[in-house]
């Protein structure tokens, strides 16, 4: 990459910010597979526990984010970019042959295999709108995480509006815009997604910024959820629902207002002090570490050795370090709170506590995600569109406002937000026994809840991975923490659910099961997962309470005195 040097509010991170929405609305791709599994099952003759397992493919698609972590700390955010366009088009190209009938008996481990590799483009777009998003607004973790994360989150309510309102219902149209649509829209954003001057936080307007943003993907949020249900409920005419269409789209144009008001009315920084960044240091290197690391350390750092190099003569103390790195050869492992390499964060106690934790609730809420469709008709639905987008809708809630809450507590008590995890999971546990019980009117409810729990923890555990490992590799670190996601998929949903589900069908003399016994058992199994979850998370919160206790003494992160401004 050139060494191109950015200047101090050259490019503001918020244009690539609003950039980034349209980008996180096509990395959700996966949360179309209950739109479009009925018509593959219909077309390929599958049974249940084949589409459970086709569900276990888009799952490990969409989590396995190993090689894009590890490609976002070598090549620009474009080249990750473009690898997942290619992914979108060969995979839901392959699905859309198969569905639509133009290709006829394209063999299962085909279709399995193009589902996985269809939905690892989200992975790759997801992982590269994050991890430079979070390296470009250092300073505001949580808050970065929820608003990102509430956007993927909102996706499955967007395309599931495309769906039933433009698409008519239909299975192969929508398998044609995502093998098609996705990738023009990744190719004309991956300009604007790239490393700029990292977010200071010194400007007071920042935190309005992120008021107008949050505000911005909630009343989206509303309006997709009314929307769905108005369109479900009643006839559109094509006039009235292009026009619901386009008020969405200005929805999610509603970030870009940022930028442009920056531009039309520049407001001054506090400080001329700012450092230069190159674009290659925002890419970091084997022993390098992050130009935003570098600013996020803790006030306590400030010592008074630090006070008494400030005052000497800046040659002396060139010389006074060149004397002490040559006299002492040491190397110190990273405590938690400094940059990680996988292989060291990978030996830790805190981490396995953070991803088996993750895996259980996360796991947990795939499941119910992926036999949505099949929960709904076992409870007596015949159309589980609204069900849907309810579970988007709510899903969005508990990632947006876990990340807000989360941060207002992290800066206010010093509450590690691993707390929220262990919350989350107390409320799956209620909720799953009262699935099991399938008492009167407790699916939507239920749904809801589950919604709320899943994005909590799926957005939670991006800032907890950041915060105890470094942001140094933290794509490779997170997208290994996501590995949790197709693991319990492959246990709970497939090997759990489906089997259930086609033994109590096969009781039924039927390939579709009707009745709360259909879940029963799966339930009360993901009520005991969570239970356990519970546990680590409580856990876990207790062990790093002195780390968030040291990172957030005096409220928030605080510019190192010796970061070398």
């Amino acid at each position: 990459m050139p060494n191109i040097v950015l200047k101090a509010g050259s490019r503001p991170p918020w244009v690539g910010l609003a950039a980034a929405v349209w980008v996180l609305i096509a990395s959700g791709n996966s949360y179309n597979f209950p739109l479009f599994s009925a018509a593959l099952k219909s077309v390929m003759g599958y049974s249940q526990q084949q589409i459970t397992f086709l569900g276990v493919a888009n799952d490990i698609g969409e989590s396995v984010g190993l090689l894009p972590g590890i490609a976002c700390n070598k090549f620009p955010p474009w080249a990750v970019l473009s690898v997942g366009v290619v992914l979108c088009f060969l995979g839901y190209g392959v699905i859309w042959l198969a569905v639509s009938r133009t290709v006829v008996g394209l063999p299962y481990w085909l279709l399995w295999l193009a589902l996985v590799v269809g939905t690892n483009s989200g992975a790759w777009f997801g992982t590269s709108v994050l991890v430079t998003n979070m390296r470009n607004f250092p300073l505001s973790r949580g808050t970065i995480s929820g608003l990102l994360k509430g956007y993927i989150g909102i996706s499955a309510g967007v395309y599931t509006l495309l769906y039933s309102i433009v698409l008519k219902n239909s299975a192969s149209g929508l398998l044609l815009l995502l093998t098609l649509g996705i990738p023009i829209v990744c190719l004309a954003l991956m300009y604007y997604i790239r490393p700029c001057t990292p977010a200071s936080g010194e400007d007071s307007s920042e935190h309005i910024h992120f008021v107008f943003a949050q505000t911005a993907s909630v009343l989206v949020a509303i309006y997709l959820l009314i929307t769905t249900i108005i369109s479900d409920v009643a006839s559109l005419s094509d006039a009235i629902s292009y026009i619901l269409v386009a008020i969405m789209v200005i929805f999610l144009l509603a970030p870009l207002a940022i930028p442009i008001k920056m531009t039309l009315f520049p407001t001054r920084s506090r400080t001329n002090i700012t450092p230069s960044y190159s674009s290659d240091s925002l890419v970091p290197r084997e022993g390098d570490s992050t130009p935003a690391d570098s600013l996020l350390k803790p006030s306590s750092s400030a010592t008074y050795f630090d006070s008494f190099l400030e005052g000497e003569d800046g040659s002396e103390v060139d010389m006074l370090l060149a004397v002490g790195e040559g006299a002492v050869k040491k190397k110190r492992k990273p405590k938690r709170g400094e940059d990680f390499k996988f292989r060291e964060a990978f030996i830790k106690a805190d981490f396995w506590l953070l991803w088996t934790s993750y895996f259980l609730g996360v796991g947990s809420g795939i499941t119910f995600l992926n036999n949505l469709a099949q929960v709904g008709v076992a409870f007596g639905l015949d159309d589980t569109t609204i069900l849907l987008a309810v579970f988007s809708f709510c899903n969005f809630v508990g990632r947006i406002g876990s990340g807000a809450v989360s941060e207002y507590f992290v800066r206010s008590r010093t509450l590690p937000r691993t707390f929220w995890l262990a919350c989350a999971q107390i409320i799956m546990i209620v909720t799953f026994i009262l699935l099991a019980l399938a008492l009167d009117g407790i699916l939507y409810v239920a749904t809801a809840l589950l919604g709320i729990c899943y994005g909590v923890l799926y957005c939670l555990t991006v800032p907890v991975s950041s915060e105890l490992f470094g942001l140094k590799n933290f794509g490779v670190i997170y997208n290994f923490m996501g590995l949790g996601n197709p693991i319990g998929a492959i246990l709970f949903s497939g090997m759990l659910a489906g089997y259930v589900y086609d033994t109590e069908a096969a009781k039924q003399g039927s390939s579709t099961c009707v009745g709360p016994n259909c879940f029963k058992l799966t339930f009360l199994v993901m009520a005991g997962i969570c239970g356990l979850g519970t546990i680590l998370s409580i856990i876990l919160t207790i062990r790093i309470r002195p780390v968030y206790q040291m990172l957030y003494a005096g409220g928030s992160f605080r510019l190192s005195q010796t970061s070398g401004n």
